[in-house]
């Protein structure tokens, strides 16, 4: 891809597709099966599912005060920055999906401001004990959708355990078919 900003556009789409669709699973279950610990990292598909939302909050947090300081962004002032990779921002499911779906229109919304200038801007920011670090956005930005990528794994791993078809979750069938254009 010639234009960098191009492949986050891509992954903050794949991002949302998929979510929607775990999301959409996830709600068919009684909501005893999406509590219960299964042994993931976080435990259940809740508590995967909200380290997600945690962890996506924690990092638009610090990429709000990115030095491009982006109005999209500014949305995320209006939550506390969560002090546990663990917490639980929603008590149960609909209103952990309302948030995820509020995200991740952030997540687009902000990804499509994005252009080679912005992301050759590295990105200061504090870790949840206070250490500084600075790093390049753009390698930030592969961490914050490989990191949702990892854990979605975990998820679906979790609903094939219980009998769910997922289906396809490849990042591939997001990319679009070029020679479907050239018939």
């Amino acid at each position: 891809m010639s234009d960098p900003a191009a492949g986050f556009r891509l992954l903050a789409g794949y991002n949302r597709w998929m979510n929607e669709r775990l999301y959409a699973l996830a709600s068919e279950l009684p909501a005893a099966d999406v509590f219960a610990d299964r042994g993931a990292f976080f435990g259940s598909i809740f508590g995967t599912l909200s380290h997600l939302v945690v962890a996506d909050t924690i990092w638009l947090k610090r990429f709000r005060q990115h030095a491009s300081r982006s109005e999209v962004l500014a949305q995320m002032d209006a939550l506390d920055t969560p002090r546990a990779l663990d917490a639980r921002p929603c008590a149960d499911l609909a209103a952990l999906r309302a948030r995820r779906e509020w995200l991740d229109g952030i997540i687009v919304a902000w990804v499509d401001t994005l252009d080679a200038a912005t992301l050759a801007v590295p990105l200061e920011y504090l870790n949840l004990r206070g250490d500084p670090f600075r790093r390049p956005l753009d390698g930030t930005l592969l961490h914050f959708f490989n990191h949702q990528t990892h854990h979605r794994g975990q998820i679906t791993t979790l609903f094939a355990q219980m009998g769910v078809d997922v289906g396809v979750t490849d990042l591939f069938v997001r990319v679009p078919d070029l020679s479907a254009a050239d018939r």
